[in-house]
């Protein structure tokens, strides 16, 4: 596997129809793999943000609803849910320059976060999908990334019933540091989640590309002495 820091290629957004189409297996060249959560809170969207962008036939670990799990998740919101992912999601998306995206969907309950620790070992960054209809209940996840280290987006879910808001009101609500993105997608749509998914990538591999310069300068010095 290619480090995440070899020669990252100016992401674009991915064509086709939106209908997972490609092999299921990668070619046999060189590529840079890399590992995304794609993590927010109980039925904000992760699975249908997958679906609409994985290139193969995604993993869904859906179970439906039961009475007794009503009473432990809030459906505000989400009266209509009826399923709920009880282990991971995952999708692959090739981006053009041989970037290959592993996308894991977490569970958004708080039950399972021993298992959102679990699948965020080795991820990059992670994008949180927000409902603004439930904007706090986003913080308990944001908590858990950044307690791991990991870079971040946000890509505000829109939802048909959802309140708009400007994005500087978004970003000011959920307290985000300047850097950190802000995108509003509608997952359904392969175009705008490709978008929220090239910002957090953009945003990692920027990141990523400051430390090895940092790191580079550093030995610099000692290896002149």
């Amino acid at each position: 596997m290619d480090s995440a820091l070899s020669s990252p290629p100016s992401p674009e957004t991915p064509s086709g129809s939106g209908e997972p189409a490609g092999s299921m297996y990668l070619d046999d060249k060189p590529q840079t793999l890399v590992k995304l959560l794609v993590a927010g809170p109980f039925g904000v969207g992760k699975t249908t943000f997958i679906r609409s962008l994985s290139e193969t036939q995604p993993l869904h670990t859906e179970e439906v609803m039961t009475r007794t799990g009503a009473l432990v998740d809030d459906l505000a919101g989400v009266r209509d849910k009826t399923t709920t992912t009880v282990a991971i999601d995952f999708g692959r998306l090739t981006l053009p320059g041989d970037l290959v995206l592993y996308m894991f969907g977490t569970p958004g309950q708080r039950r399972f976060r021993p298992l959102w620790q679990d699948i965020a070992r080795g991820a990059l960054g992670a994008l949180v999908l927000a409902d603004t209809r439930r904007l706090a209940d986003s913080f308990e996840v944001m908590d858990m990334i950044e307690e791991a280290g990991l870079r971040y987006a946000v890509a505000v879910n829109s939802f048909p019933d959802s309140p708009q808001h400007h994005p500087d009101t978004l970003r000011d609500h959920l307290d985000l540091a300047p850097e950190t993105p802000l995108v509003v997608c509608d997952a359904r749509s392969r175009d705008q989640s490709a978008d929220a998914l090239i910002a957090l990538v953009g945003h990692v591999l920027e990141a990523l590309d400051k430390q090895q310069q940092q790191s580079q300068s550093q030995q610099q010095p000692q290896e002149s002495l």
